[in-house]
């Protein structure tokens, strides 16, 4: 199962895994989460950290900067670093199918208001094909 979200609040990203959790109970979930902004990743470390927990494996992307410089210290790793499950993956877009390919994937989400979305079809054609095999 793939399910991608426009989640990039803390209480979007609670709701978003909470209801994953909630149709797969007995299923592994594992969220890619793409931080939208520096100051909203500064302001809301902690809460991501937390809603992050939620996840059975979270795997980080880079912060997504749109219309922002970059603020020294603010970055995935900060909100990595700030949660309970050390079950994170810290990696960039161009790494991502590589690691996914790694992974034994149940439930996957993909969350974030970045360019995350430019990724749903590689992925999707990545979990097509380990299906089939």
């Amino acid at each position: 199962m793939y399910i991608d979200d426009y989640a990039h609040h803390p209480a979007e990203l609670e709701a978003a895994i909470g209801a994953a959790k909630m149709m797969y109970p007995n299923r592994k979930v594992t969220g890619i989460f793409q931080p939208h902004l520096y100051t909203r990743t500064r302001d809301f470390a902690e809460a991501f950290a937390r809603a992050l927990d939620l996840l059975d494996e979270c795997i980080l992307l880079d912060i997504y900067p749109a219309r922002e410089q970059a603020i020294p210290g603010v970055t995935a790793a900060m909100i990595a670093g700030l949660m309970q499950n050390k079950n994170v993956n810290l990696t960039t877009k161009s790494q991502l199918l590589n690691l996914l390919k790694t992974k034994q994937i149940e439930v996957l989400m993909t969350m974030g208001a970045g360019d995350i979305d430019t990724l749903v079809e590689p992925i999707k054609s990545l979990l097509n094909t380990n299906a089939k095999l």
